[in-house]
Protein backbone atom coordinates (compact mmCIF):
# COMPACT_ATOMS: atom_id res chain seq x y z
CA UNK A 1 0.00 0.00 0.00
CA UNK A 2 1.47 3.35 -1.23
CA UNK A 3 2.11 5.72 1.91
CA UNK A 4 -0.13 8.77 2.11
CA UNK A 5 0.69 12.36 0.83
CA UNK A 6 1.02 13.28 4.14
CA UNK A 7 3.45 10.60 5.02
CA UNK A 8 6.21 11.20 2.18
CA UNK A 9 9.29 12.05 3.07
CA UNK A 10 8.99 15.38 0.78
CA UNK A 11 5.89 16.60 1.12
CA UNK A 12 5.12 19.67 2.45
CA UNK A 13 3.40 18.48 5.80
CA UNK A 14 7.02 16.68 6.05
CA UNK A 15 9.47 19.53 5.15
CA UNK A 16 7.94 21.78 7.46
CA UNK A 17 7.84 19.03 10.46
CA UNK A 18 11.38 18.84 9.68
CA UNK A 19 12.04 22.77 10.00
CA UNK A 20 10.02 23.15 12.95
CA UNK A 21 12.36 20.98 14.20
CA UNK A 22 15.66 22.58 13.02
CA UNK A 23 14.41 26.03 14.35
CA UNK A 24 13.66 24.77 17.89
CA UNK A 25 17.05 22.64 17.82
CA UNK A 26 18.86 26.04 17.11
CA UNK A 27 16.87 28.11 19.19
CA UNK A 28 17.57 25.52 22.24
CA UNK A 29 21.19 26.41 20.99
CA UNK A 30 21.57 29.96 21.04
CA UNK A 31 20.07 30.18 24.75
CA UNK A 32 22.69 27.43 25.27
CA UNK A 33 25.76 29.31 23.14
CA UNK A 34 26.58 32.84 25.82
CA UNK A 35 28.45 33.96 22.41
CA UNK A 36 25.66 34.61 20.35
CA UNK A 37 23.38 36.38 22.73
CA UNK A 38 26.74 38.81 23.35
CA UNK A 39 27.01 39.20 19.54
CA UNK A 40 23.30 40.02 19.17
CA UNK A 41 22.57 42.28 21.96
CA UNK A 42 25.59 43.08 24.21
CA UNK A 43 27.90 44.12 20.78
CA UNK A 44 25.55 46.06 19.17
CA UNK A 45 25.19 48.12 22.51
CA UNK A 46 28.93 48.71 22.58
CA UNK A 47 29.86 49.88 18.86
CA UNK A 48 26.05 51.78 19.08
CA UNK A 49 27.62 53.79 22.19
CA UNK A 50 30.76 54.01 20.64
CA UNK A 51 29.17 55.85 17.24
CA UNK A 52 26.69 58.11 19.60
CA UNK A 53 29.18 58.95 21.85
CA UNK A 54 32.52 58.75 20.81
CA UNK A 55 31.87 59.44 17.07
CA UNK A 56 31.23 62.80 16.09
CA UNK A 57 31.86 65.32 12.88
CA UNK A 58 30.53 68.60 14.51
CA UNK A 59 33.00 71.31 15.19
CA UNK A 60 32.02 72.23 18.80
CA UNK A 61 34.25 73.82 20.64
CA UNK A 62 37.43 74.18 18.57
CA UNK A 63 40.41 76.04 19.84
CA UNK A 64 41.65 78.69 17.60
CA UNK A 65 43.89 81.81 18.32
CA UNK A 66 42.74 85.26 18.23
CA UNK A 67 45.73 87.60 17.08
CA UNK A 68 44.13 91.29 17.99
CA UNK A 69 47.26 93.75 16.74
CA UNK A 70 45.19 97.00 18.20
CA UNK A 71 43.25 96.68 20.88
CA UNK A 72 40.10 98.80 19.53
CA UNK A 73 36.93 98.78 20.69
CA UNK A 74 35.69 97.15 17.30
CA UNK A 75 38.56 94.88 17.61
CA UNK A 76 37.10 93.81 20.96
CA UNK A 77 33.66 93.47 19.87
CA UNK A 78 34.94 90.71 16.85
CA UNK A 79 37.01 89.05 19.59
CA UNK A 80 33.87 88.64 21.81
CA UNK A 81 31.75 87.22 19.31
CA UNK A 82 34.33 84.58 18.77
CA UNK A 83 34.13 83.80 22.45
CA UNK A 84 30.58 83.68 22.54
CA UNK A 85 30.52 81.33 19.54
CA UNK A 86 29.47 78.07 20.41
CA UNK A 87 31.67 76.12 18.22
CA UNK A 88 35.06 77.52 19.72
CA UNK A 89 37.24 77.77 22.42
CA UNK A 90 39.26 81.17 22.41
CA UNK A 91 42.99 81.62 23.01
CA UNK A 92 43.89 85.91 23.12
CA UNK A 93 47.32 87.06 21.85
CA UNK A 94 48.28 90.55 20.77
CA UNK A 95 50.80 88.84 18.45
CA UNK A 96 50.04 86.40 15.55
CA UNK A 97 53.73 85.06 16.20
CA UNK A 98 52.45 83.90 19.75
CA UNK A 99 50.20 81.67 18.09
CA UNK A 100 52.47 80.27 16.06
CA UNK A 101 53.95 77.51 17.66
CA UNK A 102 50.65 76.02 19.40
CA UNK A 103 48.96 75.67 16.09
CA UNK A 104 52.37 73.94 14.59
CA UNK A 105 51.97 71.46 17.79
CA UNK A 106 47.88 70.79 17.05
CA UNK A 107 46.92 72.81 20.16
CA UNK A 108 45.42 75.42 17.92
CA UNK A 109 43.08 74.46 14.68
CA UNK A 110 43.28 77.92 13.52
CA UNK A 111 44.23 81.11 13.90
CA UNK A 112 41.61 84.73 13.17
CA UNK A 113 43.96 87.88 12.76
CA UNK A 114 42.38 91.16 13.18
CA UNK A 115 44.98 93.52 11.84
CA UNK A 116 45.14 97.11 13.16
CA UNK A 117 43.15 98.53 9.54
CA UNK A 118 40.45 96.96 11.44
CA UNK A 119 38.91 99.81 12.27
CA UNK A 120 39.74 101.91 9.39
CA UNK A 121 37.86 98.84 6.85
CA UNK A 122 35.00 98.41 9.11
CA UNK A 123 33.77 102.08 8.79
CA UNK A 124 35.15 102.10 4.67
CA UNK A 125 31.43 101.59 2.91
CA UNK A 126 33.09 100.20 -0.13
CA UNK A 127 35.03 97.89 2.10
CA UNK A 128 34.83 94.96 3.76
CA UNK A 129 37.21 94.75 6.83
CA UNK A 130 40.19 92.54 6.02
CA UNK A 131 40.77 89.42 8.99
CA UNK A 132 42.82 86.63 8.35
CA UNK A 133 41.99 83.84 8.64
CA UNK A 134 44.75 80.71 8.95
CA UNK A 135 43.94 77.05 9.49
CA UNK A 136 45.95 73.89 10.22
CA UNK A 137 45.51 71.99 6.86
CA UNK A 138 46.59 68.65 8.14
CA UNK A 139 43.05 67.64 8.78
CA UNK A 140 41.36 69.18 5.71
CA UNK A 141 37.64 68.61 6.47
CA UNK A 142 38.21 70.52 10.18
CA UNK A 143 40.29 73.26 8.33
CA UNK A 144 37.07 73.59 6.13
CA UNK A 145 34.76 73.49 8.83
CA UNK A 146 37.03 76.12 11.15
CA UNK A 147 37.09 78.52 8.13
CA UNK A 148 33.92 78.69 6.85
CA UNK A 149 32.48 78.99 10.77
CA UNK A 150 35.13 82.09 11.27
CA UNK A 151 34.16 83.66 8.16
CA UNK A 152 30.67 83.49 9.22
CA UNK A 153 31.16 84.42 12.42
CA UNK A 154 33.21 87.72 11.28
CA UNK A 155 29.53 87.85 8.80
CA UNK A 156 27.25 88.10 11.26
CA UNK A 157 29.02 90.97 13.69
CA UNK A 158 29.90 92.87 10.52
CA UNK A 159 25.71 92.83 9.45
CA UNK A 160 25.35 93.65 13.06
CA UNK A 161 27.28 96.73 13.49
CA UNK A 162 26.02 98.10 9.99
CA UNK A 163 22.94 97.52 11.48
CA UNK A 164 23.61 99.87 14.54
CA UNK A 165 25.32 102.24 12.63
CA UNK A 166 22.26 102.75 10.50
CA UNK A 167 24.16 102.01 6.94
CA UNK A 168 21.41 99.24 5.94
CA UNK A 169 18.05 98.67 7.40
CA UNK A 170 18.42 94.66 8.10
CA UNK A 171 21.10 92.29 7.59
CA UNK A 172 21.86 91.47 3.52
CA UNK A 173 22.05 87.99 2.16
CA UNK A 174 20.32 85.09 2.04
CA UNK A 175 17.57 82.91 4.53
CA UNK A 176 19.32 79.92 5.35
CA UNK A 177 16.84 76.48 6.20
CA UNK A 178 18.44 73.28 6.81
CA UNK A 179 15.51 70.33 6.54
CA UNK A 180 15.26 67.24 8.90
CA UNK A 181 18.39 68.26 10.57
CA UNK A 182 18.42 72.11 11.44
CA UNK A 183 21.06 71.56 13.95
CA UNK A 184 23.22 70.19 11.50
CA UNK A 185 23.94 67.41 14.32
CA UNK A 186 25.76 64.44 12.94
CA UNK A 187 24.44 62.17 15.73
CA UNK A 188 21.12 62.12 13.38
CA UNK A 189 23.05 60.18 10.57
CA UNK A 190 25.99 58.53 12.27
CA UNK A 191 23.43 56.75 14.73
CA UNK A 192 21.08 55.38 12.30
CA UNK A 193 24.13 54.91 10.19
CA UNK A 194 25.57 52.84 12.88
CA UNK A 195 22.50 50.67 13.13
CA UNK A 196 23.21 49.63 9.35
CA UNK A 197 26.95 48.72 10.69
CA UNK A 198 25.66 46.55 13.33
CA UNK A 199 23.33 44.56 11.46
CA UNK A 200 25.86 44.04 8.98
CA UNK A 201 28.24 42.58 11.72
CA UNK A 202 26.04 41.01 13.84
CA UNK A 203 24.14 39.09 11.04
CA UNK A 204 27.01 38.17 9.17
CA UNK A 205 29.34 37.26 12.04
CA UNK A 206 26.46 35.29 13.96
CA UNK A 207 25.43 33.12 10.90
CA UNK A 208 29.45 32.66 9.85
CA UNK A 209 29.82 30.42 13.17
CA UNK A 210 26.89 28.17 12.56
CA UNK A 211 27.92 25.49 10.19
CA UNK A 212 31.43 25.84 10.72
CA UNK A 213 30.62 25.13 14.69
CA UNK A 214 28.79 22.03 13.15
CA UNK A 215 32.00 20.79 11.33
CA UNK A 216 33.94 21.10 14.28
CA UNK A 217 31.87 19.76 16.71
CA UNK A 218 30.80 16.70 14.57
CA UNK A 219 27.22 17.29 14.54
CA UNK A 220 27.07 17.94 10.84
CA UNK A 221 27.67 14.19 9.83
CA UNK A 222 24.55 13.44 12.17
CA UNK A 223 22.69 15.89 10.45
CA UNK A 224 23.75 14.37 6.80
CA UNK A 225 22.64 11.16 7.88
CA UNK A 226 19.06 12.78 8.23
CA UNK A 227 16.46 12.97 5.21
CA UNK A 228 16.85 16.89 5.84
CA UNK A 229 17.94 18.69 2.09
CA UNK A 230 20.38 21.43 2.11
CA UNK A 231 17.48 24.09 1.49
CA UNK A 232 15.65 22.86 4.68
CA UNK A 233 18.91 22.96 6.86
CA UNK A 234 19.97 26.51 5.92
CA UNK A 235 15.83 27.49 6.40
CA UNK A 236 16.10 25.85 9.81
CA UNK A 237 19.65 27.95 10.69
CA UNK A 238 18.26 31.10 9.30
CA UNK A 239 14.99 31.60 10.37
CA UNK A 240 15.71 31.85 14.00
CA UNK A 241 19.04 34.23 13.02
CA UNK A 242 16.72 36.18 11.00
CA UNK A 243 14.23 37.16 14.29
CA UNK A 244 17.38 37.21 16.28
CA UNK A 245 18.70 40.08 13.72
CA UNK A 246 15.40 41.68 13.92
CA UNK A 247 15.08 41.82 17.59
CA UNK A 248 19.03 43.45 17.81
CA UNK A 249 17.84 45.88 15.26
CA UNK A 250 14.83 46.84 17.28
CA UNK A 251 17.08 47.10 20.27
CA UNK A 252 19.28 49.64 18.65
CA UNK A 253 16.46 51.75 17.10
CA UNK A 254 14.72 52.09 21.07
CA UNK A 255 18.41 53.59 21.86
CA UNK A 256 18.93 55.72 19.22
CA UNK A 257 15.58 57.25 19.73
CA UNK A 258 15.31 57.34 23.63
CA UNK A 259 18.69 57.84 24.77
CA UNK A 260 20.44 59.72 21.43
CA UNK A 261 17.39 62.18 20.84
CA UNK A 262 17.73 60.90 17.28
CA UNK A 263 14.62 61.76 15.68
CA UNK A 264 12.35 58.79 14.19
CA UNK A 265 10.10 60.26 11.58
CA UNK A 266 8.83 57.14 9.33
CA UNK A 267 6.83 54.55 10.35
CA UNK A 268 8.12 51.30 11.96
CA UNK A 269 6.68 49.00 9.00
CA UNK A 270 9.38 50.93 6.84
CA UNK A 271 11.58 50.29 9.28
CA UNK A 272 11.12 46.37 9.41
CA UNK A 273 10.97 46.14 5.76
CA UNK A 274 14.14 47.98 5.04
CA UNK A 275 15.86 45.74 7.61
CA UNK A 276 14.24 42.18 7.00
CA UNK A 277 15.20 42.88 3.27
CA UNK A 278 18.95 43.76 3.95
CA UNK A 279 19.25 40.84 6.55
CA UNK A 280 18.64 38.49 3.41
CA UNK A 281 22.03 38.68 2.06
CA UNK A 282 23.63 39.78 5.54
CA UNK A 283 22.36 36.05 6.90
CA UNK A 284 22.86 34.60 3.29
CA UNK A 285 26.67 35.71 2.97
CA UNK A 286 27.52 34.31 6.50
CA UNK A 287 25.75 30.89 5.55
CA UNK A 288 27.61 30.89 2.53
CA UNK A 289 30.98 31.59 4.69
CA UNK A 290 30.35 28.99 7.03
CA UNK A 291 29.28 25.98 4.35
CA UNK A 292 32.40 26.94 2.29
CA UNK A 293 35.24 27.44 5.19
CA UNK A 294 33.93 24.89 8.10
CA UNK A 295 36.15 26.83 10.61
CA UNK A 296 34.30 28.90 13.22
CA UNK A 297 38.29 31.28 13.05
CA UNK A 298 38.38 31.70 9.52
CA UNK A 299 34.33 32.14 9.12
CA UNK A 300 35.00 35.00 11.51
CA UNK A 301 37.74 36.40 10.34
CA UNK A 302 35.82 36.30 6.35
CA UNK A 303 32.98 37.70 7.85
CA UNK A 304 34.62 41.02 9.68
CA UNK A 305 36.82 41.28 6.06
CA UNK A 306 33.81 40.54 3.66
CA UNK A 307 30.65 42.41 5.51
CA UNK A 308 32.10 44.67 8.19
CA UNK A 309 34.92 46.50 6.21
CA UNK A 310 33.01 47.08 3.32
CA UNK A 311 30.00 48.58 5.05
CA UNK A 312 32.10 50.70 7.19
CA UNK A 313 34.12 52.42 4.27
CA UNK A 314 32.16 52.08 0.79
CA UNK A 315 28.79 52.68 1.92
CA UNK A 316 28.48 55.55 2.48
CA UNK A 317 28.18 55.91 5.65
CA UNK A 318 31.12 57.82 7.10
CA UNK A 319 32.67 59.01 3.42
CA UNK A 320 30.69 60.62 0.31
CA UNK A 321 30.57 58.22 -2.25
CA UNK A 322 29.64 60.73 -4.86
CA UNK A 323 33.51 61.86 -3.86
CA UNK A 324 35.01 59.13 -4.59
CA UNK A 325 36.59 58.02 -7.38
CA UNK A 326 34.43 55.99 -10.41
CA UNK A 327 35.63 52.89 -10.01
CA UNK A 328 35.17 52.78 -6.74
CA UNK A 329 31.64 54.21 -6.96
CA UNK A 330 30.75 51.20 -9.30
CA UNK A 331 32.16 48.41 -6.71
CA UNK A 332 30.14 50.13 -4.01
CA UNK A 333 26.57 48.94 -5.57
CA UNK A 334 27.90 45.73 -5.09
CA UNK A 335 28.02 46.54 -1.14
CA UNK A 336 24.69 45.39 0.22
CA UNK A 337 25.31 48.46 3.17
CA UNK A 338 25.62 50.64 0.23
CA UNK A 339 21.95 50.17 -0.35
CA UNK A 340 20.26 49.96 3.46
CA UNK A 341 21.75 53.39 4.94
CA UNK A 342 20.32 55.31 2.59
CA UNK A 343 16.76 54.15 3.93
CA UNK A 344 17.78 53.26 7.13
CA UNK A 345 19.42 57.47 7.50
CA UNK A 346 15.85 58.79 5.72
CA UNK A 347 13.23 56.41 7.77
CA UNK A 348 14.76 58.53 10.83
CA UNK A 349 15.34 61.69 9.86
CA UNK A 350 13.17 62.14 7.07
CA UNK A 351 9.94 59.85 7.19
CA UNK A 352 8.27 57.46 4.91
CA UNK A 353 10.26 58.18 0.69
CA UNK A 354 8.55 54.85 -0.60
CA UNK A 355 9.98 55.16 -3.90
CA UNK A 356 13.51 55.33 -2.31
CA UNK A 357 12.22 52.46 -0.08
CA UNK A 358 11.43 49.90 -2.94
CA UNK A 359 14.71 50.95 -5.12
CA UNK A 360 16.91 49.62 -2.10
CA UNK A 361 14.75 47.38 -0.85
CA UNK A 362 14.75 45.75 -4.07
CA UNK A 363 18.50 45.45 -4.40
CA UNK A 364 19.14 44.03 -1.08
CA UNK A 365 16.60 41.39 -1.85
CA UNK A 366 18.42 40.59 -4.71
CA UNK A 367 21.59 40.14 -3.24
CA UNK A 368 19.59 38.00 -0.44
CA UNK A 369 18.80 35.51 -3.40
CA UNK A 370 22.29 35.38 -4.71
CA UNK A 371 23.69 34.31 -1.72
CA UNK A 372 21.09 32.10 -0.37
CA UNK A 373 21.35 30.54 -3.61
CA UNK A 374 25.40 30.07 -3.87
CA UNK A 375 25.12 28.54 0.37
CA UNK A 376 22.52 26.22 -0.79
CA UNK A 377 24.86 25.21 -3.44
CA UNK A 378 27.85 25.31 -1.04
CA UNK A 379 25.88 22.67 1.78
CA UNK A 380 26.63 19.67 0.35
CA UNK A 381 24.95 16.66 1.84
CA UNK A 382 28.01 14.41 2.30
CA UNK A 383 31.01 14.61 4.65
CA UNK A 384 34.00 16.49 2.79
Amino acid sequence: MMPSSSERPYSARARARRILALIRKEVRQIFRDPSSILIAFVLPLILLFLFGYGVSLDTTRTRIGVAIERSTPSARGLLAAFQASPYFEVDVATDRRELEQPLTSGQLRGIIVIPASFDADLWKRSATPAVQVIVDGSDPNTAALVQGYAQGVVGVWTRARAVEAGRVRSPSGSEERFWFNPELSSRFFLVPGSIAIVMALVGTLLTSLVVAREWERGTMEAMMATPVTAIELLLGKIIPYFVLGLASMSLCALVAVWLFDVPFRGSVLALYVISAAFLLPALGQGLLISAATKNQFLASQLALLSAFLPTFLLSGFLFEISSMPRVIQWITNLVPGRWLIPSLQTVFVAGDIWPLFLRDVGAMSLFGVVFLALAVRTTRKRVA
